[in-house]
């Protein structure tokens, strides 16, 4: 089968990205010839076919009035997209088309190239777009579903896009334009749901289409586990931003002298973060800067268990598994699908989403018990073994892809 795999990043920027080329992997080296397609980066490896790529837009960057009017068109409806894929297409037609994160950089522009070709096409949904037009499903830090029954102009009215009217214009419009005139997302034949949370939640907000679950997966030969651990640290991996929970997870280890938390990863909050630490003096709080690969697991290795402190509907993390597949215990918030993964006395503990004295309780009771941490670690990793591997993540994908060809006839 000629598969062509679309995700907006195709380098391992977050779960999205990873996902995406773990499942390109997956399916190449079961004989499918897999297309990778998204946007331009300089941080992408070599691609085949990465002249037919969009150009690369970052929408942190600071625009003139004309640049910000013609990236807020391509939010819209990119004529570019939509150029770029149709020749891809032409060139190797496909026989499936599996959608990943392709909202505003790319835009729904290229579902049109997929219908005039007539190709079967399945989405995984990667988080809450289809009925949030900010993703995240929040508003001012906090959960919000005011968007529920459609009612999208709230996202002007609480200017849900980094708390610009003008950002949330053009988000209200796009949503209104996709979901009640074009109804766009008809085109796609299944939808796939990392998590049963966000599956039930789409329908809760009015979200009509079918949606299967199929969760994410990790390569388990690709993580040796360790059970034990050789420095007194626990470990939060991820991108730094404000739904993460991380304020509360530095204000529930600072005064735990015994026990040091390390930060990996990178993010638009890491400066306000090293700012706290810096302020209140905390010096139990590490930041380790971004890392991949084996520098990555080493450190965890070397940790205790791993923390998940976040306080947005997470949808499927893809962290929790690596945790797992490392013989770690997960600490998680118990909202979004954390749950699914995280079973309180058996992979890990929950806490209440922003309550430090919980979360801070819960650390201390698992770091005073070693051999609790061994066993939740082997059971962690059992369950990633049987529950979340790759052969079964490819039987049940096959069946999705069957099931949208037989839908799209």
């Amino acid at each position: 089968m000629k598969i062509l795999l679309i995700n907006k990043y195709l380098y391992p920027r977050g779960g999205d990205a990873l996902s995406t080329i773990a499942t390109g992997s997956l399916l190449a080296s079961k004989g499918h010839e897999v297309i990778l397609w998204g946007m331009k980066d300089p941080l992408n490896p070599p691609y085949r076919y990465q002249e037919y790529f969009v150009s690369h837009v970052d929408f942190n960057t600071p625009m003139s009035i004309t640049q910000k009017l013609v990236t807020m068109g391509r939010i819209l409806y990119s004529i570019e997209a939509k150029t770029k894929i149709e020749k891809l297409i032409k060139e190797n037609k496909p026989d499936i088309v599996h959608l990943n994160n392709f909202a505003h950089q790319i835009s729904s522009s290229i579902l049109y190239v997929f219908k005039k070709y007539n190709i079967p096409t399945v989405m995984t949904m990667r988080d809450y777009k289809l009925v949030c037009a900010s993703y995240s499903m929040l508003a001012d830090n906090k959960v919000c579903e005011a968007c529920e029954g459609s009612r999208y102009y709230n996202v002007f009215l609480k200017k849900c896009f980094k708390n610009s009217r003008l950002k949330s214009l053009i988000g209200t419009i796009e949503m209104y334009l996709h979901h009640k005139i074009l109804h766009i997302y008809d085109i796609i034949d299944v939808f796939i749901s990392p998590s049963m949370f966000l599956r039930n939640k789409l329908k809760e907000m009015g979200f009509k289409k079918d949606i299967v679950y199929l969760p994410n997966f990790v390569n388990v030969e690709d993580f040796i586990p360790s059970y034990g651990f050789n420095e007194r640290s626990i470990v939060y991996f991820g991108r730094l931003s404000k739904e993460k929970g991380l304020n509360v997870l530095i204000d529930a280890v600072k005064d735990l002298k015994d026990i040091t938390l390390k930060i990996i990863g990178d993010g638009p909050i890491r400066y306000d973060l090293e700012e706290k630490t810096k302020k209140e003096c905390i010096k139990n709080v590490h930041f380790l800067g971004h890392r991949t690969g084996m520098e990555l697991k080493e450190e965890i290795h070397k940790s205790m268990f791993a923390i998940t402190p976040s306080e947005w509907y997470e949808n499927n993390p893809r962290s929790v598994l690596e945790a797992f597949a490392l013989g770690k215990p997960v600490i998680g918030a118990n909202i979004g699908g954390i749950p699914e993964l995280v079973k309180e006395g058996e992979t890990g503990f929950l806490f209440n989403p922003g309550d430090v004295g919980d979360l801070k309780n819960k650390i201390l009771n698992l770091a005073q018990d070693k051999a609790k941490i061994e066993e939740i670690g082997l059971n962690a990793r059992r369950s990633v073994e049987e529950n979340f591997n790759p052969e079964k993540h490819y039987y049940e994908l096959m069946k999705i892809y069957g099931m949208a060809i037989d839908k799209h006839k």
